[in-house]
C-alpha cells in the first residue's frame, strides 16, 4: 500500500532538518532553519521537538541555537567504525566492470602506496600486478592519484605529502616523479573529476578512476576501470572517465 503523501512530505522534511543539522559544527537558531528549510516555525518547532526527544536535535540553552543531537552523532560513528568498504562498493565494482566491460577495481590510501580491497574481471581480463591485498605506490596509479587529488588540496599539502614520502618511485617513462608533474596531474584529476594513469604504472596499460567517499571530506576509497592500452584510447578514456564519474555520483545517492 502507497504511504500517504502528508507522511511522505513529514519524512523528507526530517531528512532534511537532519542534513542541514549536520552540514556546520556552530549550531542554527529557529529562524535560520526556518530559512534553510522552507518551512513555518510552527511546523518545525514540532519536527524539532521530536528530534530533541529522541536525541537527534540538541539546543543547550533554552531559546538559543540547535545541533545535531547524540543519537545522530552515535549512529554516523557506529557506522564508521563498522564501516565494510568492501561489503559496501562491491555492488558498484559488479556495476562497473558490466558498463564498461573492463576490469574494475576498488582501493584504499595506505601512507604512500593504494591498497586494493576488490577486484573484479571481465571477460577479456588482460593479465595485472594488482591483486587483492596487494599494494602500488599511490602517485603512479589511477586510483592514487584520485584520492590524493581530493586528500591533498593544496600546492602546501601536495609538497608536505611528497617530503614525507619521497622520492617518487620511478615505475614507467610515464610516471610523474618531479614535485612539479605532480602537482599538475592533481590539479587536472580536480578539474575533471577523474584520474588518468596512462602507464604510468604498468607499460600497455590504461586505468581511469574516481574517488569515493560517502559523506566524508576526503575520500574514503576510489574505484577504476583497467585496460590494456590498445582497448582504451586516450579519447575512449575521457569519455569514459565521465561516464564512471557520473555513475559513482549516483552510486553514493542511493
Amino acid at each position: 500500500m502507497t504511504e500517504p503523501v502528508p507522511a511522505m512530505r513529514g519524512v523528507e522534511r526530517a531528512l532534511k532538518l537532519l542534513t542541514v543539522l549536520g552540514s556546520q559544527g556552530s549550531g542554527f537558531t529557529l529562524e535560520e532553519l526556518s530559512r534553510a528549510l522552507d518551512l513555518p516555525k510552527s511546523s518545525l518547532h514540532r519536527i524539532l521537538s521530536v528530534f530533541r526527544t529522541n536525541g537527534y536535535a540538541t539546543q543547550p540553552e533554552a531559546g538559543g541555537r540547535y545541533f545535531l543531537g547524540p543519537a545522530a552523532l552515535e549512529a554516523a560513528f557506529r557506522f564508521h567504525d563498522s564501516m565494510d568498504l568492501r561489503m559496501l562498493v562491491h555492488p558498484l565494482i559488479v556495476e562497473i566492470r558490466d558498463r564498461f566491460d573492463e576490469t574494475a577495481h576498488m582501493a584504499v590510501l595506505d601512507g604512500a602506496d593504494v591498497v586494493y580491497l576488490d577486484k573484479v574481471e571481465a571477460g577479456h581480463a588482460v593479465r595485472l600486478t594488482s591483486v587483492i591485498g596487494g599494494r602500488n605506490p599511490a602517485h603512479a596509479t589511477g586510483v592514487g592519484k584520485a584520492m590524493l587529488a581530493f586528500a591533498l588540496t593544496d600546492e602546501a599539502t601536495v609538497r608536505a605529502w611528497v617530503k614525507a614520502n619521497g622520492p617518487l618511485a620511478v615505475r614507467t617513462d610515464n610516471t610523474a616523479v618531479t614535485i612539479e608533474a605532480f602537482l599538475e596531474r592533481l590539479e587536472a584529476v580536480r578539474r575533471r573529476g577523474y584520474s588518468l594513469d596512462d602507464e604510468e604504472s604498468e607499460l600497455g596499460v590504461r586505468c581511469v578512476a574516481v574517488p569515493v567517499f560517502f559523506g566524508s571530506k576526503s575520500p574514503v576509497a576510489a574505484v577504476s576501470v583497467t585496460a590494456p592500452k590498445d582497448r582504451l584510447r586516450i579519447a575512449d578514456a575521457e569519455v569514459l572517465g565521465r561516464g564512471l564519474r557520473d555513475l559513482v555520483a549516483e552510486y553514493q545517492k542511493r
